[in-house]
């Protein structure tokens, strides 16, 4: 499934002895087709969180509009959305989103069992084992390293199959040969039919890239 940006832009109020507006991200239209891969680099403030976030249905735009396919995201009520982004947008975010509490077997699952999806347990053994932690899978999440916290993320993404998969900084906690892993990883899924956007600093992403673009100052362009 297609997912569409039309003309979205975020901007933030801001008073500096007079009113004015920040422009986050000015306005941006891009297709994230199946099947390919898109990679976004640029220096960090310059937006792609922002854009990413805008994608995800995390972050409703100033203006503009995101659909997956037919579907507004931004048209639907907080469950609508919430519900679809769980069964159809998977998201690897910068930052720690796994739970301390849970064993990394149980976090890979978590989005499955809360609402009820068919059992993903095959398939989050087939993810460890490919992103070399299938040894943690009871291993409690407040044990591992970041680069484990990181690929137990990715793992969790992956284990959904979504249409669509936005990865901000995948390989942010990771040495070379997990970073050569992962975007293999990455590769595999758009192979498989997903439409698979990436922000990163790193190099090696332009690698698997299909179409790849630079954001500066909140603008973005093609390279």
């Amino acid at each position: 499934m297609m997912l569409r940006a039309e003309q979205i832009s975020k901007q933030y109020f801001r008073r500096t002895g007079g009113a004015n507006y920040f422009h986050a991200v000015k306005p941006v239209s891009l297709e994230l087709q199946p099947g390919t891969v898109t990679v976004l680099c640029g220096r960090s403030g310059s937006g792609k969180t922002t854009l990413l976030h805008m994608l995800s249905g995390l972050l409703r735009p100033t203006e503009g509009r995101v659909l997956l396919g037919e579907t507004d995201l931004y048209a639907l009520s907080d469950r609508e959305l919430s519900q679809l982004r769980n069964r159809f947008i998977g998201v690897v975010p910068q930052g720690r989103s796994v739970l301390d509490t849970l064993t990394v077997e149980e976090n890979i699952l978590l989005p499955g069992t809360l609402y009820a999806a068919p059992d993903r347990r095959e398939a989050a053994a087939r993810w460890m084992a490919r992103l070399n932690i299938e040894a943690l899978a009871q291993a409690r999440a407040s044990e591992l390293s970041g680069g484990e916290l990181r690929r137990t993320a990715i793992a969790r993404t992956m284990c959904a199959a979504p249409d669509v998969i936005l990865a901000d900084e995948p390989t942010g906690d990771l040495d070379d040969e997990n970073t050569a892993l992962v975007f293999a990883c990455f590769r595999e899924a758009a192979a498989q039919g997903a439409a698979v956007f990436i922000v990163s600093h790193e190099s090696d992403a332009l690698q698997i890239a299909d179409r790849a673009f630079r954001m500066d100052a909140g603008e973005m362009n093609p390279l």
